[in-house]
């Protein structure tokens, strides 16, 4: 029989740590029998990994499989206990421990070519061997540098569309003429993505279907197995909506749409502490038209970012190209 029951880690559940804040918790150790010399820490660790494959020559005849990858280190820090008299007796024993996360880290991120972890691992040895080992995931929110008084400015930030959609059909002609605006500048995760549409038809026909799509744009920066640089980008759809609506013919129908951002999400246009990806977010406004096969398209840029703690911790961390 092990001398170690068990070992747990006791942090507040699904909690979503924001970069600067603080992790505080408890290590938490049942023994069947008196353990003579252990060592118990706790430790923070925070990586990133990216890999895909590259063909490269795809049109020649001896095109092959590149891979490139990166990686990176965020943050490594331990915590060992201090342990009286160097034994601890059969029973539970609880030991705390607090951690304070850098103001530059990046958010939890998962996706089919990399991601950014955040967790924490206990471990109970003796005379160097490791008697058992308890690891726990976080959900780490990163910040950006945008300013508190950004954040709260309720100056519209308007994008026009860049297509106009002309409609010659018979003797009738018009236009149809789609618009976004976002309610304000910057929007945190969590929040409500709150913007105004606006469409401006000067057809004879009306228009009942408009689809609004929030993207994620990923560029992702790796290397060759000879440390060459390469890139990537990656475009997903993060939100869908799809409201009721109908614009009459030679009216102006304006609309107010909600989108619910997720609580977690990694902030806009920053790096990822050491440039293994950059995110960029758009709203894209598709009006279908019902007498043809064109569409009226507005795309308007979206900046997520959250409010950043006082004081900025530097960050050491940087990104490796893989040997």
């Amino acid at each position: 029989m092990s001398v170690v029951k068990s070992i747990d880690i006791v942090v507040p559940e699904d909690k979503v740590y924001l970069a600067g804040s603080s992790v505080d918790g408890q290590v938490v150790l049942s023994l069947n029998n008196t353990l003579i010399n252990p060592v118990v820490k706790v430790e923070l660790v925070g990586r990133g990994y990216l890999q895909w494959n590259e063909d490269v020559g795809a049109d020649k005849d001896y095109s092959r499989d590149v891979v490139c990858n990166n990686k990176a280190d965020y943050i490594n820090k331990t915590k060992t206990f201090k342990i009286e008299g160097n034994w601890l007796d059969l029973g539970t024993h609880t030991f705390d421990f607090h951690f304070t996360l850098s103001t530059r880290l990046p958010s939890t991120f998962t996706s089919r070519i990399g991601y950014v972890s955040y967790f924490l691992q206990a471990s109970c040895s003796s005379r160097e061997l490791i008697l058992a080992k308890k690891k726990k995931y976080l959900l780490v929110q990163g910040t950006s540098g945008i300013r508190k008084d950004r954040l709260q400015s309720k100056d519209p930030f308007v994008v026009e569309v860049d297509k106009v959609v002309v409609y010659h059909c018979c003797f009738q002609q018009g236009r149809v003429v789609l618009r976004i605006s976002l309610v304000k500048n910057v929007f945190c995760p969590s929040e409500n993505i709150t913007f105004t549409t606006e469409i401006d038809n000067q057809t004879g026909k009306s228009i009942k279907r408009v689809v609004f799509t929030l993207y994620s744009n990923v560029l992702y920066t790796g290397f060759t197995a000879r440390s060459e640089p390469r890139t990537l980008e990656d475009r997903n759809v993060l939100l869908r909506l799809e409201p009721r609506m109908e614009a009459m013919p030679f009216e102006v129908t304006r609309i107010t749409n909600i989108m619910a951002l997720p609580s977690l999400l990694p902030v806009s246009c920053v790096s990822l502490a050491n440039k293994i990806m950059e995110i960029r977010y758009e709203l894209v406004g598709t009006l279908y038209l019902p007498w043809s096969m064109s569409s009226v398209v507005a795309r308007v840029p979206v900046l997520i970012g959250t409010i950043p703690t006082a004081d900025p911790e530097e960050s050491g961390s940087g990104a490796h190209p893989n040997p």
